[in-house]
């Protein structure tokens, strides 16, 4: 198995298939730290969205915000995009350039996203921070 494995890396190596975007070795030991703070972020929002559900009323109060990325490449942005996607309550529904539109479950999920946390947790895995 390990001789098989070594062999297909080393001929896509030699055929020059192996690119910084389609095989993000880069990302590697920096998903190490980001995966958990994710994890932590979508626990915290099931619960948020599960106290708006319950409470009902003004509680839910849906919105639809530009959001700003500063991730360089588009394996960044697809990687900001799925984990705001990922996080309950919110959704990114367009990347256009360097912003995402994203729909949230109420304007204060959304305020949360504006102040870039994530974007630049994201941005430094990437390694462009």
């Amino acid at each position: 198995g390990i001789t098989s494995i070594a062999l297909v890396i080393w001929l896509a190596r030699r055929m020059d298939v192996v690119d910084h975007e389609s095989h993000p070795v880069h990302l590697t030991w920096s998903v190490f730290s980001y995966i958990p703070w994710l994890i932590l972020e979508i626990i915290k929002a099931n619960l948020d969205v599960a106290k708006r559900v319950i409470s009902g009323g003004s509680s839910i109060d849906p919105a639809v915000l530009e959001v700003k990325s500063t991730q360089k490449t588009e394996l960044g942005q697809v990687i900001f995009a799925n984990s705001i996607t990922l996080t309950p309550g919110t959704t990114t529904m367009r990347i256009d350039d360097d912003t995402l539109l994203v729909h949230t479950v109420a304007r204060e999920v959304g305020e949360d996203l504006l102040k870039g946390d994530m974007d630049r947790r994201v941005t430094r895995m990437e390694g462009h921070d």
